[in-house]
């Protein structure tokens, strides 16, 4: 018995049985050795659907008689039955295909196609009027040959990316079914249930989705078995049918920085620095396994750019803090290392042109400055501008600003301390200055994210001043002085699967939209962007859907102004 070697295990976009290497290496191959060494004679092959190996050759019918190595192999081509006359006897041959078909009944090429994650309820849970929709993304297998010893169940095993066996499904029912008008006349065939590919553990295991689904992985395989044979394996990546076309897979580069408590302090999360790294990792594999419905990947959690950091000391001057006010006229006093610095207004002088006037001076004293515009809060007259301030080497060194007292002191533009203490919480953005943060935010986020963009910078930290809020995020637009960067609390990393919170915060930055889709629409609790949903549940915030995925890569993919998402093809050349 043979399976057609009709997949692309060595992932070159290259079927495997037109290739004489990858066919000799292929598991599909069944492999004939003769006893003490001797040499077998191939006098004829009767049918098209077997191919004989020998060395470094494949013989097909018609091939004229020859000597063959004293290890030779049979490779299934089409289905059907086959004879192999040799000199030493008749092997006979039943040649069967393993199929892969979506919801629609169309076949899905295992070579230049790909399984994909599924992206909704197991059928049976359902409300009533999807359920004849269908999981667009589950796929059916179906075998086809010869009637004498066609399989009627099959096994599949998931890998990951790295090869790894992830999960697997046993005895899995074929049954009889009419064969599709490409199949040749006088085969049989038998058809599997659609069998979903979950995105972890919880949603494989729920009682009604256990049988007919398998965890599974972005970059990883679909491997299909049948009376001990492999039968057919099949790549895994994104949605095989949006308005983009299919999406294979993208990769996006996270910069994970666990903040500690103070200088030297304990870690955000974890017991210690190696445990609140190991919980990063986890909270990068958990939104791999979630984005991986759109095919977004974030890299291996293994390989992942991830560090314990202190909090970073007073470092920058947020000009124009408050209401954004112009200048009245008068003197501003503060303290840049040992050097104290003193500087008169102007009436009028906007909070820019203020900033500019600090960093002057600043630099005079032999500091490096940098200034950093922000968006305009909605309640301030003007947009504040930050003021960040190190040595001649780039190192933090002592600011203050000193009080606003005696006759001459400018009494209208403030000049704040960019301060961050998380022993207090972190002071968060509200609705009115969400595209600017909070002074506290800015000055953690534009001393620890680095200076490219089209990195998303993760930062995990003790809690938030408000009970309450998990996270927040920073997506990308013109004028925003912190861009992609994410802040995720203990809350947020224990809260797991109730809320998915570092998941759901790239969502914001990767579709490049601060709300959320029930702040205007209706609620849908099982959609990873909901605004409140808290369930740990297969019914919890989870799901992206198609429209999600092709935003994702319309606004952060390679045709983004700055793009976030790199295409990562799950072949070797194409």
């Amino acid at each position: 018995m043979l399976f057609v070697d009709a997949d692309d295990d060595d992932d070159d976009g290259v079927l495997d049985r037109d290739q004489a290497a990858a066919a000799r290496s292929s598991s599909e191959v069944q492999w004939l050795e003769s006893h003490a060494g001797a040499k077998h004679g191939l006098r004829a092959i009767r049918g098209k659907g077997v191919r004989v190996l020998s060395g470094g050759g494949a013989f097909v019918e018609g091939s004229p008689p020859r000597e063959l190595d004293a290890r030779f192999g049979l490779l299934g081509v089409e289905a059907g039955a086959a004879r192999v006359e040799l000199t030493s006897g008749t092997v006979d041959a039943s040649i069967y295909e393993m199929m892969a078909f979506d919801a629609d009944g169309l076949r899905v090429d295992m070579v230049a196609s790909h399984a994909s994650l599924s992206r909704t309820l197991p059928r049976s849970l359902l409300p009533k009027e999807e359920r004849e929709l269908g999981d667009g993304d589950a796929l059916h297998w179906m075998v086809t040959g010869p009637r004498a010893r066609i399989p009627d169940e099959i096994s599949l095993v998931s890998t990951a990316a790295d090869g790894r066996p992830l999960d697997a499904l046993e005895h899995v029912r074929l049954e009889p079914v009419k064969c599709p008008s490409s199949v040749a006349a006088g085969l049989d065939c038998r058809t599997s249930e659609p069998i979903r590919a979950a995105t972890d553990g919880l949603d494989r295991a729920h009682p009604r989705a256990l049988e007919r689904s398998l965890h599974a992985e972005v970059g990883g395989r679909l491997i299909v078995f049948s009376l001990g044979l492999k039968a057919a394996s099949i790549r895994v990546g994104g949605p095989r049918q949006t308005r983009l076309g299919p999406l294979e897979r993208y990769r996006a580069h996270l910069r994970v920085r666990v903040l500690r408590t103070g200088p030297g302090g304990g870690v955000s999360v974890g017991w210690d620095a190696p445990g609140g790294i190991e919980i990063a990792r986890q909270e990068v594999a958990n939104a791999n396994a979630l984005w991986g419905q759109c095919g977004v990947q974030f890299g291996d959690p293994v390989d992942l750019d991830v560090a314990i950091v202190d909090p970073p000391p007073p470092h920058m001057f947020a000009v124009g803090c408050g209401l954004g006010l112009p200048a009245k006229g008068g003197k501003i006093s503060l303290v840049v290392g040992e050097r104290r610095i003193q500087l008169a207004t102007r009436p009028g002088a906007s909070p820019e042109r203020v900033a500019e006037q600090i960093a002057q001076h600043v630099r005079r004293a032999g500091f490096s400055v940098v200034l950093s515009p922000n968006p305009r809060e909605s309640f301030a007259a003007n947009a504040s501008v930050d003021v960040l301030v190190r040595s001649s080497r780039g190192k933090y060194v002592p600011l203050d600003v000193l009080p606003r007292e005696g006759p001459g002191a400018e009494t209208s533009l403030e000049v704040c301390l960019g301060a961050v203490n998380l022993t207090d919480g972190l002071s968060h953005f509200t609705d009115a200055d969400a595209a600017a943060g909070t002074i506290e935010e800015r000055a953690l986020l534009k001393a620890i994210a680095d200076d490219d963009p089209s990195t998303i910078d993760v930062l995990l930290l003790p809690y938030f001043v408000t009970v309450g809020r998990i996270g927040e995020s920073f997506v990308d637009a013109a004028g925003l002085g912190v861009r992609n960067a994410i802040i995720v609390d203990r809350a947020g990393v224990r809260a797991g699967a109730r809320s998915f919170a570092l998941a759901h915060e790239l969502g914001h930055v990767l579709l490049q939209v601060a709300g959320h889709p029930d702040d205007f629409g209706s609620d849908l609790p099982t959609a990873l962007m909901d605004a409140d949903a808290a369930d740990s549940s297969i019914f919890g915030p989870r799901r992206l859907s198609v429209a999600e995925c092709e935003r994702a890569i319309l606004q952060s993919g390679p045709g983004a102004p700055l793009p976030l998402l790199e295409p990562w093809p799950l072949v070797s050349t194409r």
